[in-house]
C-alpha cells in the first residue's frame, strides 16, 4: 500500500508539470540503445 500511494503521488506531481519529459528528449544514449535494438546503423538514426 505504501509503494502504491508513492506513485500515485509521483503521478500526480508529474501530470501537474508544465512539461513532463518525452522519451526523445532524454539523449544520445537512448538513441544509440534504439538504434541498437533495431539494427540500425547510429549515423541512420540520428
Amino acid at each position: 500500500m505504501k509503494g502504491q500511494k508513492r506513485f500515485i503521488k509521483s503521478a500526480i506531481a508529474a501530470s501537474k508539470a508544465d512539461a513532463p519529459a518525452m522519451p526523445w528528449t532524454r539523449g544520445a544514449r537512448r538513441v544509440a540503445f534504439i538504434a541498437k535494438r533495431n539494427g540500425e546503423d547510429l549515423a541512420q538514426a540520428a
